[in-house]
C-alpha cells in the first residue's frame, strides 16, 4: 500500500469515524453526556423515569430529615438523666396529641 494513496486516506477516515462511533456508543450506554460538534456536552432529555426518580429522592430526603429529628430526640433521651427523661415522657403522655404522625 502506498502511504500517500487515496485508499490510505480513506482508510484513516473510516477507522477514525468507526472509533468515534464506538466511543459515543459506549458513553451513551453508560449514561455519560455526549459531546456536540463543538466539543461541548449535550444535555440529556428529561424522561418520565428521571422525573419519578427526582420525586422519589425528594420524598426520601424529607423522610431522612424526619428521622434525623427523631434520632436527635433519642440521643437526648440516652444522654439525659433518667429522672428528667421520665418527667418529660409523663408530660408528653398527659399532653393532647397535636398532630397525627404516620
Amino acid at each position: 500500500m502506498n502511504w500517500g494513496s487515496p485508499e490510505f486516506v480513506i482508510a484513516l477516515v473510516a477507522i477514525s469515524t468507526g472509533g468515534w462511533l464506538i466511543n459515543n456508543w459506549i458513553r451513551a450506554r453508560h449514561g455519560y453526556a455526549l459531546e456536540d460538534e463543538w466539543g461541548g456536552k449535550t444535555v440529556q432529555a428529561e424522561t418520565d423515569n428521571t422525573r419519578a426518580l427526582r420525586a422519589e429522592n425528594a420524598d426520601l430526603r424529607e423522610q431522612l430529615a424526619h428521622f434525623a429529628d427523631r434520632v436527635k430526640v433519642l440521643e437526648r433521651i440516652a444522654t439525659d438523666k433518667s429522672i428528667a427523661v421520665a418527667a418529660q415522657i409523663e408530660a408528653l403522655r398527659d399532653a393532647p396529641e397535636l398532630e397525627n404522625r404516620p
